[in-house]
C-alpha cells in the first residue's frame, strides 16, 4: 500500500485553503460515483427481473454442457441436436466448460439447460460441496466404459498377492472402483453399506492383500506400466493409445454410476426442460450408443 503526503503551500507549510479547495471536488466526485453505482444497481435489478433463462423461453436454444475436450459426450449431444431434438420441437446445442463447479453452477443458475457430465454419486458430491446449487438428476442416459486394466496380466485371477492397484482419488469414483473390484471377486465390502459411497474403510475382506494407491484421472493410464492393475474410465486409456485388450474386466456399471441428464431444479417443470428430458429418453439415443463407432467402448447403452 502506498502513502500520499498532505498537500503543502510553496513555502512548505500545510495550507488550510489548499486542502479545502482539493477536498471539495473529491467529495463531489465520490457522491457522483455512489449515485451512479446505485442507479446502475437499480437498473440491473429492473432489467434482471424481466430477463428469463433459455429454459423458460419459447424457441430458445437449450445448451447441454460437459467438460471441455470430451469428444464422445460432444458427439452424443451433437447427434441428439441434429437427429432427435427436432422431433420434439426444440433446439439443442453443445458447450464445453472448464470444470465441474463451473458447469454445475451454469446448470443451477439456468444459464444452460443441463449436463450429461456426471453420475448420481458425483452430483451428490457436488451438491454437498455447494449447498446453494439446485440440481436434480432427471434421467439416466448412458453408462461409461469403466474397467480393470493391466499391462502384465490378462485376467483378474492372475493378479498376485500384494498386487499394486490404483483407484481414482476422488471419493465418488474411488467407490466405483471398489464396487468393480468386488464384482471381480478380489475384495468384499461390508454388508449393508451404501456401495456408491464406499471407501477403503468399508472393505470387509481382501484375500490377496491388494495394495491401493490413489491417482487422478490422467495419471491412471500413465501409471499402468508401473502397477499390477489400474481401475478407471475407458476413454482416458484409449486417449493414451492403450488398446482395449488391456482392459481385463469390465461389467456394466450399476445404476448409481450411469451418466445422468442433470437439470436445474427451478426449471424441471418448464415446457422446454420437459421436452429436453423426453429427447434424452428417446429410443434413438440408445440405438446411437449401441451402433455408432464414435463412442464405441466409451459411452455404453443403458441396456447392454
Amino acid at each position: 500500500m502506498t502513502q500520499t503526503s498532505s498537500p503543502t503551500t510553496p513555502d512548505g507549510t500545510a495550507g488550510f485553503d489548499v486542502k479545502r479547495r482539493r477536498r471539495g471536488p473529491i467529495v463531489i466526485g465520490v457522491v457522483v460515483i455512489v449515485v451512479a453505482v446505485i442507479a446502475a444497481f437499480v437498473a440491473w435489478r429492473v432489467v434482471g427481473s424481466d430477463s428469463k433463462s433459455p429454459n423458460e423461453t419459447a424457441g430458445a436454444t437449450l445448451t447441454v454442457v460437459t467438460a471441455e475436450g470430451n469428444a464422445n459426450e460432444q458427439a452424443l449431444v451433437d447427434y441428439i441436436a441434429k437427429n432427435v431434438a427436432p422431433k420434439y420441437g426444440i433446439k439443442v446445442a453443445f458447450k464445453g466448460l472448464a470444470d465441474s463447479t463451473t458447469l454445475n453452477r451454469a446448470v443451477s443458475d439456468g444459464e444452460v439447460a443441463g449436463t450429461i457430465y456426471q453420475h448420481k454419486r458425483w452430483l451428490s458430491q457436488v451438491l454437498d460441496a455447494n449447498p446453494d446449487f439446485k440440481e436434480v438428476a432427471a434421467t439416466p442416459v448412458f453408462r461409461w466404459g469403466f474397467g480393470i486394466w493391466s499391462d502384465k496380466y490378462t485376467d483378474v485371477s492372475q493378479l498376485p498377492n500384494d498386487a499394486k492397484v490404483s483407484l481414482y482419488s476422488d471419493p465418488a469414483n474411488e467407490a466405483q472402483g471398489l464396487w468393480l473390484l468386488e464384482r471381480a471377486g478380489l475384495i468384499t465390502l461390508k454388508p449393508g453399506i451404501d456401495k456408491s459411497r464406499a471407501t477403503q474403510n468399508d472393505i470387509a475382506t481382501n484375500p490377496k492383500n491388494l495394495q491401493f494407491t490413489l491417482l487422478d484421472f490422467a495419471a491412471q493410464s500413465r501409471a499402468l506400466p508401473d502397477l499390477d492393475a489400474t481401475v478407471g474410465y475407458t476413454e482416458y486409456y484409449l486417449a493414451a493409445d492403450i488398446p482395449i485388450s488391456k482392459q481385463i474386466f469390465a461389467p456394466a456399471a450399476p445404476d448409481e454410476f450411469a451418466g445422468q441428464l442433470t437439470i436445474g431444479t427451478r426449471w424441471q417443470n418448464s415446457d422446454n426442460i420437459k421436452k429436453l428430458v423426453a429427447v434424452f429418453k428417446d429410443p434413438a439415443v440408445q440405438e446411437y450408443l449401441r451402433t455408432d463407432p464414435t463412442v464405441k467402448n466409451i459411452l455404453l447403452p443403458l441396456q447392454a
